[in-house]
């Protein structure tokens, strides 16, 4: 079989979900399936490393697909020329976007749908782009997979796709997420927070991760406890958010939130493991990666009570009203100042990363492949 993989989110230290989710399922399919020729496809020139095996070759096909009118055309002109010529038995899309008008069998991974009910988020161009282009995306697919049970019921529901066309395949977290030495801990708080122990968030600093509410929380713990503690929140800012910079300009305590930016892999390995507890509490997430990291790593959560977090997390984290700054405070202060607590969580979370790994997200998505394959055979 010829497999034509959409790569585009493949890019060089710059791997965020998407992308970890392609680059580790993809290791291992390729691995595991020597008997198929993959093709990678590619809008810029791809890294060596993400050309696994001797059964896996590249191609790039310009343009590069960034804003939603580039993404289009690459879609629906490039990557629909280059499988017109190719003839390939299967395509796979793992950001969930398919070329419109090919007649090539396609598995797209939509990974969550938060533009839908969040729209007000994005952009005008890129809201106009997932909700109108979406949802024919999920009727032209052969078939779905998609990260969590609460993300197949959302996608089912809000496109009217029969709910047998979705398959769950839940992400893995990276193996360099692991508890750290006490030595490195205490390095890492020397260079960030001046020795203190800190809560930390980790991801995009996108409107539906709720920063402005964490902040708003943290400035209230502290002001109520007299703690010492320190917030970090280590991420890209691809969104200015004036009410968000309104709202950390009235901070009491924004003197101990520390914006670190974008962290190379090894060091946000350590700041991450270095933590007191992890806070994140977005308003939506298909999966959220963060947590099972937070729990790799011996962190015990906060999260919210909301989309797929319960799902994921199970009975290790404190779930939270994500609009609610008094409940996201509380939960900060029993984590403060409760060890066994803390303890009691990171003992669950070590019970809980078992039932999510690569491996199995690989052989789930192989699954996937193999029911488009059979059908279209």
């Amino acid at each position: 079989m010829h497999i034509v993989v959409n790569t585009r989110l493949m890019m060089k230290d710059r791997l965020d979900g998407i992308g970890w989710f392609s680059y580790e399922t993809l290791r291992r399919i390729t691995a595991a399936h020597p008997e198929h020729l993959f093709t990678f496809v590619f809008d810029r020139p791809a890294a060596d490393e993400f050309v696994f095996s001797d059964n896996v070759r590249h191609v790039v096909l310009p343009p590069r697909a960034g804003r939603p009118l580039l993404t289009r055309f690459w879609f629906d002109v490039s990557l629909y020329a280059f499988l017109w010529r190719a003839r390939p038995d299967l395509l796979i899309s793992p950001d969930g976007a398919l070329p419109i008008h090919s007649q090539v069998p396609a598995l797209a991974v939509i990974h969550d749908i938060n533009f839908a009910h969040r729209p007000a988020d994005l952009p005008f161009l890129s809201r106009h782009y997932y909700n109108s282009m979406f949802p024919r995306y999920a009727r032209k697919a052969a078939r779905i997979a998609t990260v969590s049970a609460y993300s197949k019921a959302d996608i089912a529901e809000t496109y009217g796709i029969p709910a047998e066309k979705i398959d769950v395949v839940y992400n893995g977290c990276n193996t360099g997420y692991r508890p750290v030495s006490e030595t490195t801990r205490r390095e890492v708080k020397a260079k960030y927070t001046e020795g203190c122990d800190y809560f930390v968030f980790v991801g995009s600093l996108h409107p539906r991760k709720n920063i402005n509410g964490l902040v708003q929380a943290f400035d209230r713990f502290k002001s109520a406890s007299g703690s010492a503690l320190k917030l970090l929140i280590v991420g890209a800012n691809y969104w200015s958010d004036a009410a968000s910079e309104a709202g950390f300009g009235r901070l009491q305590h924004k003197i101990d939130v520390i914006f670190t930016g974008r962290l190379a892999q090894q060091e946000l390995f350590s700041v991450f493991a270095s933590a007191l507890a992890m806070t994140y509490v977005p308003y939506f997430e298909g999966f959220g990666i963060p947590l099972l990291e937070a729990m790799n790593c011996d962190v015990p959560v906060v999260t919210s009570n909301v989309t797929s977090m319960p799902e994921i997390a199970g009975d290790a984290a404190i779930f939270v009203d994500p609009n609610s700054v008094e409940a996201i405070a509380a939960a900060m202060q029993r984590l403060a100042s409760d060890p066994q607590l803390r303890a009691t969580l990171i003992a669950k979370g070590r019970i809980r990363t078992e039932q999510f790994s690569w491996d199995r997200s690989a052989r789930l998505l192989w699954q996937s492949v193999e029911k488009v394959l059979a059908s279209h055979c």
